[in-house]
């Protein structure tokens, strides 16, 4: 399909990227229900690495098998299916392209309580060119003892990605030295956006900002600069906005589980927030087959303006 005067906007805020990288950048954004509108909804399947499979797959066991989620982001008409290397070699044979793949190269377990949150390299950004992958995906831990480990890392692997022409999606959630409350606080989600862009990331995923500031600094810096919070779009606003004026692509994650309406309702506030879009795993493949199809539709639905 003709780029759209949208993506092709987007594609002009990474001038120094290779024309690898931005195609398969433009693939993500002309893939699925939304594709040209500059939105992107991602089905992202790596809890079961994270919280192991009961938690993750129990409320719908469908969800054991590889297949489900791959099928699931087809039909539904998601942007790209993003998955530990085990998941996707499991799958990416079969599907051939049909849908843009994302390898989640690092992950961590929940068995291990270590007092400086770190994952471990899983994969590698030569499995993601194995496997066809459209891009790859980091997390880092802003706040653990451990994050100049992982900036580090993740600086190689978008250097190697870039190299053979694959964009880097990067999950960033604060961990260690910050309050629990304050890991998903409206400063500590804008800062760490801004970190995530300064990485070097195409794309950044964050869970949505509560209206609670961390640090006293900051504080101190939102009122005097006037800094709205009280909504979620005026917080979604911010986050854009610390991510070079809105010219990275910040996509929020579904957070905990929710009912639809609330689930929706922050959807709706994300899309009013000039939030690019949603990378939603539990809120969707736990619940029944039927209803995952219509949540993730009326997602899409929401960012698309429908």
């Amino acid at each position: 399909m003709a780029y759209t005067d949208r993506v092709k906007q987007i594609l002009s805020w990474y001038p120094s990227d290779n024309p690898g990288t931005l195609t398969n950048l433009a693939r993500l954004l002309n893939t699925g229900a939304l594709a040209g509108t500059g939105k992107l909804v991602i089905l992202p399947v790596d809890q079961g690495f994270e919280h192991g499979p009961a938690r993750s797959f129990g409320p719908n066991v469908a969800g054991y098998d590889p297949d489900y989620h791959a099928q699931l982001a087809i039909e539904t008409g998601c942007s790209a299916y993003a998955a530990p290397l085990g998941f996707l070699e499991a799958i990416a044979g079969k599907l051939a392209g049909e849908i843009p793949l994302i390898l989640k190269v690092n992950n961590s377990d929940t068995l291990a309580k270590v007092p400086n949150p770190i994952s471990a390299v899983t994969s590698s950004v030569k499995d993601a060119v194995r496997l066809g992958c459209a891009a790859v995906g980091y997390t880092i831990y802003p706040g653990s003892g451990a994050r100049n480990e992982q900036y580090q890392d993740l600086r190689d692997i978008i250097a190697e990605a870039k190299s053979y022409g694959l964009p880097t999606v990067l999950w960033a959630y604060a961990r260690g030295a910050i309050s629990k409350e304050g890991e998903t606080g409206i400063d500590v989600i804008a800062y760490a956006a801004h970190i995530s862009a300064q990485l070097g990331a195409h794309i950044i995923k964050v869970k949505p900002p509560t209206d609670f500031i961390e640090q006293p600094e900051a504080k101190k810096a939102f009122e005097k600069a006037g800094i709205p919070t009280k909504t979620l779009a005026d917080r979604v606003r911010e986050v854009v906005r610390s991510s070079f004026n809105g010219k990275r692509i910040v996509i929020f994650s579904g957070g905990e589980s929710k009912s639809t309406p609330e689930l929706l309702e922050d959807i709706k506030q994300i899309h009013q927030g000039g939030g690019f879009g949603s990378i939603m795993g539990r809120n969707a493949f736990q619940r029944p087959h039927d209803e995952s199809v219509k949540l993730l539709k009326d997602v899409m639905g929401i960012f698309s303006g429908k």
